[in-house]
C-alpha cells in the first residue's frame, strides 16, 4: 500500500509541487488525490481524508499517519526512507541543506505576494519592487554559500538534488515566470530546475489540469516558457 498525497492546481500551487517533488524525485511511489485551489473541493478533501490537515500538501501514510505541512513530510520520508537520499550524507551538507529549506519554508514573502507561482504563463517583465528585489538578492546570497560550504560540483545546491532543491524549485519557477533579474550562476539554477525531468512531469500535468485560475492571471506582456517545452504547448498566450 502506497501513501496518498492531497495536492492543489499543479499549475499554481506552489507547496503541492514540494510535496510531490519529495516523491517523484526520489523514487518513492505515492498516490494523488486532487482539488481545485479557490474552490469548497479542497476544504472537503482535507476534511474527509485528511483531518485535521488544512493545506496541501497534506500527506497520509500507508499506516494511516496524517503529516501536515511540506517541511514535515520532508523530514518523515528522509526518516522513513533513508535510501532516497533527500538529504545529503555529508552532516555539514546536510546541515547547510536543512538551513536552506527553513528559511524558503518560513520567508521570501514579498516575492510570494508579487509573484505567486503559474506555470501556464511567462511575463516580459512584472516591475519588482524594492522588496522583491531584497528577496532576489538573499536567494542569490544563500545559493552562492551553499555551493561554496558544500563543494557542489553540479548544478544543486548542496551537491546531489536533494530536499534543499525541492523547496527552492518552486522560487526557480517563479524567476522563469515574471523574468526576475538575477545573475548567471541563479538563471543557470533556475534552468537546471526547469529542465529537471520530475519538473516537467508536474508541469505538463499541470498544463492540462483544467481551467486557468482567474487569481493568477497578470496583465503584464507574455513571452514564450522559457524552459523545455511540453508536447502540444502553444508558444504563448497573448
Amino acid at each position: 500500500m502506497t501513501c496518498t498525497l492531497a495536492i492543489g492546481d499543479r499549475a499554481y500551487s506552489s507547496w503541492s509541487l514540494r510535496g510531490w517533488l519529495l516523491f517523484d524525485a526520489f523514487g518513492i511511489p505515492v498516490t494523488l488525490r486532487q482539488a481545485r485551489l479557490h474552490t469548497d473541493e479542497l476544504p472537503r478533501l482535507l476534511a474527509a481524508e485528511f483531518a485535521p490537515a488544512r493545506s496541501v500538501p497534506a500527506l497520509r501514510l500507508a499506516d494511516g499517519a496524517v503529516v501536515m505541512d511540506s517541511l514535515a513530510i520532508a523530514e518523515e520520508l528522509a526518516s522513513r526512507h533513508p535510501e532516497a537520499g533527500h538529504w545529503p550524507a555529508d552532516p555539514a551538507h546536510r546541515a547547510a541543506a536543512r538551513s536552506l529549506a527553513a528559511e524558503m519554508h518560513a520567508g521570501f514573502q514579498a516575492l510570494r505576494s508579487h509573484c505567486p507561482m503559474n506555470l501556464r504563463a511567462s511575463y516580459t517583465d512584472c516591475a519588482p519592487p524594492a522588496e522583491v528585489l531584497a528577496d532576489l538578492a538573499r536567494l542569490e546570497a544563500i545559493w552562492a554559500w551553499a555551493r561554496e560550504t558544500t563543494g557542489s560540483p553540479g548544478p544543486w545546491l548542496c551537491g546531489a538534488y536533494s530536499a534543499a532543491d525541492v523547496f527552492h524549485a518552486p522560487v526557480a519557477t517563479r524567476i522563469a515566470t515574471y523574468n526576475l533579474p538575477v545573475g548567471p550562476a541563479a538563471q543557470a539554477y533556475v534552468d537546471a530546475h526547469l529542465s529537471h525531468p520530475s519538473f516537467r512531469r508536474w508541469r505538463a500535468a499541470g498544463l492540462e489540469d483544467g481551467a486557468d485560475q482567474p487569481f493568477y492571471r497578470r496583465d503584464y506582456q507574455r513571452r514564450p516558457w522559457p524552459g523545455p517545452q511540453e508536447a502540444g504547448e502553444p508558444i504563448h498566450d497573448s
